[in-house]
């Protein structure tokens, strides 16, 4: 298992994370379709945490995009980077995120993370910061909605109903099985919102979730186990 080390530079208060946040969010790139869905690769990324020990543990699980088969995955642990604070969660987690990455030896293809992209009050959540740093296409398919309006979507699979800010569309509720709650799909970088929806529709062929975050939910879970229950805790920051 990978022992990730939050870099010296990262930032340690509220007010330098936003001006990163600020800096990076200019170079997100919106205009691009991104890889078609059921091609190459997609890689679900999430995180898991013990805030009593202090550790965050992230895992990174490489699919087939075409038959959802795992190619390769990989783990990474380490302390939390960064303190709580509503709209800069990217900042705790990305660290052991980019450590598991940085793991892989297969082409993680489209990155599909546990949470938002430009659906974040901030337009920069964490699959925005995460393509930013990678360069990766990205998106963001959450469990629930952030702050934004929406409508309810159609009751069949494929009902999208989009997440207003005002009148800026900055996602879409989306239907991912029949009858049963929405995801929540954002653009993160280097992805369309209509390819965003397409993946998610491939990545979700049985439940609601995707299978990319299904697996990846799992395998973190696994790893802060594992950690928790050594004698040997992650070092610090």
């Amino acid at each position: 298992m990978t022992i990730s080390h939050t870099p010296a530079d990262w930032p340690a208060d509220e007010q330098t994370a936003r001006a990163v946040q600020d800096e990076l969010r200019a170079r997100t790139v919106l205009d691009e379709t991104g890889p078609a869905p059921g091609t190459g690769h997609v890689t679900g990324v999430d995180v898991a945490y013990d805030d009593e020990r202090d550790i965050v543990a992230a895992a990174v699980v490489v699919l087939d995009a075409a038959t959802l088969g795992v190619v390769e995955e990989a783990t990474a642990v380490g302390r939390v980077a960064f303190p709580y604070v509503p709209g800069l969660l990217a900042f705790r987690e990305i660290p052991a995120v980019l450590a598991a990455l940085g793991r892989l030896a297969a082409d993680p293809g489209l990155v599909v993370c546990d949470g938002y992209g430009i659906a974040h009050p901030r337009r920069f959540g964490l699959a925005s910061h995460l393509g930013v740093l990678t360069g990766l296409p990205t998106i963001g398919v959450a469990k629930n909605p952030f702050t934004f309006a929406h409508e309810a979507p159609g009751a069949p699979r494929g009902s999208a109903a989009s997440l207003l800010d005002g009148a800026e569309e900055v996602g879409r509720a989306l239907r991912t099985r029949e009858g049963v709650k929405p995801v929540f799909v954002s653009v993160g970088h280097r992805v369309s919102l209509d390819n965003a929806c397409a993946h998610t529709l491939g990545l979700t062929p049985r439940y609601r979730l995707p299978e990319s975050t299904r697996r990846a939910d799992a395998l973190c879970r696994s790893a802060l186990r594992e950690a928790t229950a050594s004698a040997t805790p992650p070092p610090g920051t």
